[in-house]
């Protein structure tokens, strides 16, 4: 979720040498190097409210959200105008789950900066955590009004569709996250489980691979990959994508409960059954559910 805005402006000379050096290590994702600098920078130009800005944003990167809150109120006394510093205050206190505050501040920004798409992005994020998802639908949809290009707000939009059902929506979203950045392995993959809803598994099996081919290591993508080729009566399929799911991330209670399940299909009745008793070891809890249909 990408919810903070740095800017890049200078003030006097020596101050502005440490202003860019922070710039340049938040970028390569130096973050405490980052609070250093802007922090020298604000030593020798206190008034620097483009440096408490940005070294708020690098304390939210690190986690330390209160302390980027108090950067943010600074940069907004030194200049009240500051859009970025309200909604990069807004996005810290969702971080806290002040959404309260997060929204005045977000509304602050957006009055301030009509048409500023990550504000907009940002009270989507609220509203989406307050499970509000028309709302946020609404906040996405202005966002990419104002930014055709932003992938991450077609992914959310898609994300809320995907909770209100609307699947092939998702699809729509996702197209579209898809056709920006081709390299999102997370949008195949949501996707394909929105091509799974619709009873499309070929589509949503395509959808896993590529994901797969993006990320090798996506063990949720095997998994569901492996659903989709039970859905389509490739147990053998199914088992092979399962054991590689599991070969990955060997808590994933789910994959030992769809591979016994396979198992017993094809009449492994003895190795199905142990699959579903590590399932139920993991937490699955329908694994006893089969274990009693299909084990006693």
């Amino acid at each position: 979720m990408t919810v903070l805005s740095f800017v890049s402006i200078g003030c006097s000379q020596d101050a502005d040498k440490y202003f860019k050096s922070g710039i340049n290590k938040l970028n390569y994702q130096d973050y405490n190097g980052a609070i250093a600098d802007f922090t020298k920078a604000i030593e020798l130009n206190p008034a620097y409210y483009e440096a408490y800005n940005d070294r708020g944003v690098a304390k939210t990167l690190l986690k330390d959200y209160s302390g980027a809150i108090a950067d943010f109120t600074k940069a907004i006394e030194l200049k009240p105008e500051f859009a970025e510093a309200y909604n990069n205050r807004g996005g810290a206190k969702i971080f806290l789950q002040d959404y309260g505050g997060a929204i005045a501040d977000i509304t602050k920004a957006i009055e301030l900066k009509p048409e500023y798409a990550q504000a907009y992005f940002s009270k989507g994020m609220v509203k989406y955590l307050l499970k509000d998802y028309s709302g946020a639908i609404a906040d996405y949809t202005k966002a990419i009004e104002f930014n055709p290009e932003y992938a991450e707000a077609y992914s959310y939009r898609g994300n809320a569709k995907f909770l209100l059902r609307d699947y092939n929506g998702v699809i729509e979203d996702y197209n579209k996250a898809i056709e920006i950045n081709p390299e999102l392995s997370e949008a195949y993959k949501i996707r394909g489980v929105a091509k799974g809803n619709l009873h499309n598994y070929s589509g949503a099996i395509a959808d896993y691979t590529k994901a797969i081919e993006i990320d090798p290591k996506f063990s949720e993508a095997y998994y569901l990959r492996g659903i989709a080729k039970g859905n389509l009566q490739d147990f053998r399929g199914a088992i092979a994508d399962l054991t590689k799911a599991i070969e990955i991330n060997p808590e994933l209670s789910g994959a030992y409960y769809c591979r016994g399940i396979a198992k017993i299909t094809l009449g492994q009745k003895d190795s199905g059954c142990k699959d579903l008793s590590k399932a139920g070891e993991l937490g699955y809890a329908d694994a006893y559910i089969s274990i009693k249909k299909h084990c006693q």
